[in-house]
């Protein structure tokens, strides 16, 4: 059975084979996802932010977020938010990605 916890580390799983066109390291180590949350009934909501207002990558993040999510067997609805709020800072960053851009 699908628990909340298996789906969300599926979700997760998901959102760490999406990389930021312009850094080689996936949105998820980044920073960018604020929360993952699943909702009744087997609904996923992701709040995520870009690392800028005017980045490239503004149009095509979400959607491959969205559509990458929808692969998950056995949900069923998949919704994503962006947020300016808080604002995103390589504060947010895993120690890895530091490490892998050369921050730490």
């Amino acid at each position: 059975m699908m628990t909340e916890e298996t789906i969300k580390e599926q979700v997760i799983e998901k959102l760490k084979t999406i990389f930021d066109p312009e850094l080689p390291v996936n949105i998820w180590e980044l920073g960018l996802i604020y929360e993952v949350n699943i909702v009744p009934i087997k609904n996923v909501q992701v709040i995520m932010t870009l690392t800028a207002p005017n980045c490239p990558a503004a149009q095509t993040l979400p959607h491959d977020v969205d559509q990458k999510i929808r692969e998950i067997e056995g949900l069923n609805d998949v919704f994503v938010e962006i947020t300016w709020t808080p604002a995103w800072t390589k504060d947010r960053m895993s120690e890895e990605a530091k490490l892998e851009l050369g921050f730490l």
